[in-house]
């Protein structure tokens, strides 16, 4: 009873941990954010550049993909309750697909418009930009891209899919400021139709990273299996235990940012009830230690 009661405080305090992460990241991209629009947007109206101001509210947008991220995260930390006896974690696969679709009409956006802009054939009308925008488009670059990296640390380091996507949404928005810069470049030296190219290309790693985010979300919400090294690692650990004669089926499945694993192993079939427990047990605890992700493991005892 004390271990159960230990074990569940440490899920309880691990949910806590991965929720402050989550939430301080996200209050640090937000800020950052809001100044960044802002400057954009001042310098995109000072400047007259038409991308820049373009490039402001993409990034204002990437206020809401956060808040977003904010909410999943939040939903996802909750414990399981009678309505949810397995927790909440796929909640925050919600908030990942939702920010993968809001990744991939972003892009479409800035694509469509592209598309426009290249088949119209007038470009003698637009307005040549300022300096001012050059500096704010090589300054948001080196903004969001630091934005990426940081987000991705502890992403990965809390393993959280939807905070991935936030990201990702922040080298969106790096990728965006590159085909601004490119564009007010091209068109301060006399070829504006280059803004159009370049915001094209753009939406096409736009787009891919759309894709990838809303496959691995996906992938945690229908029970999607572990991949083949984690599997054989855990098959070796079950293996270490020398009451065990073999394994007759092992099956994972992603819940979340969580594991569960069903398996069979053989004993000795003279074996009372109570030392086939006590084996299981060992195995049970033994893969709990080795595997921290894994939230619950269910052990079947055959029969040799």
């Amino acid at each position: 009873m004390d271990e159960n009661r230990s074990l569940k405080n440490e899920n309880i305090e691990e949910g806590n941990d991965f929720q402050k992460t989550a939430e301080k990241v996200s209050t640090v991209t937000i800020l950052g954010n809001l100044i960044l629009s802002l400057f954009k947007l001042v310098a995109g109206v000072v400047a007259h550049s038409n991308a820049m101001i373009s490039d402001a509210i993409h990034s204002a947008s990437d206020v809401f993909s956060t808040i977003v991220v904010i909410i999943g995260i939040k939903l996802a930390s909750k414990e399981a309750d009678k309505e949810h006896p397995y927790g909440h974690e796929r909640l925050e696969c919600v908030a990942a697909i939702i920010l993968s679709m809001i990744l991939f009409v972003t892009g479409a956006c800035i694509g469509i418009e592209a598309l426009k802009n290249i088949f119209s054939g007038s470009y003698s009308d637009l307005q040549v930009p300022g300096v001012l925008a050059l500096i704010a488009a090589i300054v948001s670059i080196a903004c969001k891209e630091c934005m990426y990296w940081y987000t991705r640390y502890y992403a990965k380091k809390i393993d959280s899919s939807a905070l991935l996507a936030d990201a990702w949404h922040h080298r969106s928005d790096a990728f965006s400021s590159v085909g601004a810069l490119i564009g007010i470049w091209g068109a301060r030296i006399g070829f504006p139709v280059m803004d159009s190219f370049a915001s094209l290309a753009i939406f096409i790693f736009i787009a891919k990273a759309a894709y990838d985010i809303f496959k691995d979300a996906v992938d945690k919400m229908v029970d999607h299996s572990c991949d083949e090294e984690t599997e054989k690692q855990i098959y070796e650990c079950v293996m270490e235990n020398k009451e065990v004669r073999g394994i007759d089926s092992l099956h994972t499945r992603i819940f979340g940012n969580k594991i569960y694993v069903d398996i069979e192993i053989k004993v000795d079939g003279s074996y009372t009830l109570k030392k086939s427990h006590e084996i299981a047990e060992e195995v049970h605890d033994n893969i709990e230690k080795s595997f921290p992700k894994i939230k619950h493991i269910m052990v079947h005892v055959n029969p040799e």
